[in-house]
């Protein structure tokens, strides 16, 4: 089974997607869900699930350096071996992510390459694109530009605010990431795109 730890930063629907999902013949478990905020929401969430959880305040450091290396010591102690980012708001750095290369995976509210960082949905509407949607990929030193593990559409409907789109491509990341890390953990990086 591989260890797999859960970062995350707010109330954790995308953590519990994968977390539930990881039962039965699923080849992975969930064995750390660690939060950059001392009150998210998915701290709870975890804890209910019997999966350990640890934060690891960002404020409390003088820089992403020591954050980073309370951060490893947390995984290491977890024995992690995949990492998956689930509303993780904090940029990693370089030095952290060659440690973890090949090993880390993060959700995207945007097709990717389209909308990197933040506000993704309100930049979707004002381009008057005709889909939106999610993407999980590899993280990499560069901003949400890792190789891409799968996508999953939505259609931008009239009258759509960057809200609805949001809860709409919501439900898909749900279906999406639970996909891709069992594919993931088995080896398998062939992208895979939902309908």
């Amino acid at each position: 089974m591989k260890r797999v730890a859960i970062l995350i930063g707010g109330g954790g629907s995308n953590m519990v997607a994968l977390a539930d999902s990881m039962t039965g013949d699923h080849p992975a478990r969930p064995v750390l869900v660690l939060s950059h905020r001392p009150g998210a929401g998915g701290l709870d969430k975890a804890r209910a699930r019997g999966i350990p959880i640890a934060v690891v305040d960002h404020r409390a450091f003088p820089d992403r350096a020591g954050f980073e290396t309370a951060l490893t010591a947390e995984l290491e102690k977890a024995a992690v071996e995949v990492i998956c980012l689930a509303g993780f708001m904090r940029v990693l750095t370089p030095g952290f992510v060659t440690r973890w290369a090949g090993r880390i995976l993060n959700i995207h509210p945007s097709l990717l390459p389209k909308y990197p960082g933040l506000d993704t949905h309100a930049r979707a509407l004002a381009a008057g694109d005709a889909e939106a949607g999610c993407t999980v990929h590899e993280v990499t030193a560069d901003l949400d530009s890792g190789p891409i593990l799968g996508e999953a559409r939505v259609p931008v409907k009239p009258g759509d605010t960057p809200d609805t789109l949001a809860a709409r491509v919501l439900e898909r990341e749900h279906r999406l990431y639970p996909a891709v890390l069992r594919r993931f953990v088995q080896g398998d990086r062939t992208p895979i795109i939902l309908p």
